[in-house]
């Protein structure tokens, strides 16, 4: 299984420009997570500071104990072989063939022999779709191709932690929807924690566990997919939904007079006028998706499941009603909570013996039912809109043992 990371607290500067700053985060062991932001925000940094490459002013990042921020060169190079990292346009040796790229990390941290190598580098190959494919040199190749031999390289050292910085640029819808149902499959295969940076919107619904977004340099949001995809942050809607109204600029922030004038014009007109003002518009959560026929379940699933069931109290209503309604019965009633449909907005419900406690927040932990007034609300960050939910979990990753 792969292991947590914890960010706390977390700044970095270049010179006199803070790229962001007071970033906690945690990413749950095996399973996927995604950081969204406009381009500028500093996704690709936070993914360079993870793994030592940059190192941050304040903040510490915690895995397996060691807060690679403080610790030794010598133990930071222990760590990163805990590390695959897939780079944007694949960073293959121009000269080497797809074989030699891929045995490169084997031969460089490893005393394996040639033997070995080979078994190694093939089943990768295999894994990622390009058996018959390893004569060939990274200029003979697609794109794609590029960038399934530098995931197939990530993945040679069975890393526990995995790195895709934006995997899905320069790709085609089509590529884009055959790579998103890859890196599910990789996951269902090696149950390691994966962190993707990523502009696509339908790889944002559809792939992770987990999404955060990154924006005017602090973390906006970071949690469960449910906790962004039914968020009505302003800057968040905007994203998601490819609006050119709303709190994003050309230049990432607009001032605010333009910014009000748009939303007094979207208030004037009642509604938006989609063909205008959006590059797409997107209802409700879409399922994840699941690995190809013939291959594990994804561990990561159900242990999610206990870990947001047990964090369901502190978030927002809309994604506890979300995670609730995409719960079988059968779960809902192992989790103890269920869903009461009726006039107004759904509630729930919690046996515990004969009775049964409605309570004062849409759900809650069935130990935490009664009495209602233990319920704590949703967290908020101080420095954005009210009734907006920052950094979760904010426990430093209590929820995701």
């Amino acid at each position: 299984m792969g292991v947590a990371v914890e960010v706390e607290s977390l700044s970095k500067s270049f010179g006199s420009q803070n790229i962001w700053g007071d970033v906690s985060l945690t990413l749950p062991p095996g399973e996927i997570s995604v950081l969204l932001g406009p381009s500028g925000t500093g996704k690709s940094v936070f993914l360079k500071s993870l793994v030592g490459l940059l190192k941050p002013e304040h903040g510490r990042i915690v895995i397996q104990g060691t807060d690679i921020c403080r610790c030794s060169e010598r133990k930071l190079y222990e760590i990163r072989k805990n590390f695959g990292v897939l780079f944007q346009d694949g960073a293959l040796f121009g000269s080497m063939n797809l074989f030699d790229n891929i045995a490169f990390p084997l031969r460089e941290h490893t005393r394996k022999g040639e033997a070995e190598v080979r078994r190694i580098v093939l089943e990768k190959m295999e894994m990622v779709g390009l058996i018959g494919a390893e004569k060939k040199l990274p200029g003979e190749i697609s794109g794609g191709m590029r960038k399934r031999a530098g995931l197939a390289r990530a993945l040679v050292l069975d890393p526990e932690i995995l790195l895709f910085d934006e995997p899905d640029s320069g790709l085609d819808p089509v590529r884009v929807a055959y790579q998103n149902q890859l890196i599910v499959d990789l996951n269902a295969q090696i149950d390691a924690t994966f962190l993707i940076v990523t502009h696509d919107i339908g790889t944002a619904r559809s792939v992770p566990d987990n999404i955060g977004m990154l924006f005017l340099r602090q973390l906006v949001m970071f949690g469960p997919r449910e906790v962004l995809l039914t968020s009505t942050e302003p800057v968040v809607e905007q994203f998601i939904n490819g609006r050119r109204i709303g709190p994003i600029g050309m230049s990432e922030e607009k001032d605010a007079a333009t910014a009000a004038a748009e939303m007094a014009e979207l208030q004037s007109r009642g509604s938006f006028n989609e063909a205008a003002v959006k590059g797409g518009h997107f209802d409700g959560i879409p399922p994840q998706i699941e690995p190809t026929s013939g291959l594990p379940v994804r561990k990561a699933v159900q242990r999610r499941k206990d870990r947001v069931m047990q964090m369901l109290h502190t978030l927002p209503r809309p994604a506890q009603e979300a995670i609730v309604s995409s719960l079988t019965r059968e779960e809902q009633a192992r989790y103890g909570v269920f869903a009461h449909v009726g006039a107004g907005a759904p509630m729930a419900q919690h046996a515990q013996g004969q009775q049964t406690v409605q309570t004062s927040t849409p759900y809650a932990r069935p130990q935490d039912a009664a009495p209602t007034q233990n319920l704590r609300p949703s967290p908020t960050r101080r420095d954005l809109p009210q009734g907006d939910v920052a950094n979760l979990p904010q426990d430093r990753g209590q929820h995701h043992q």
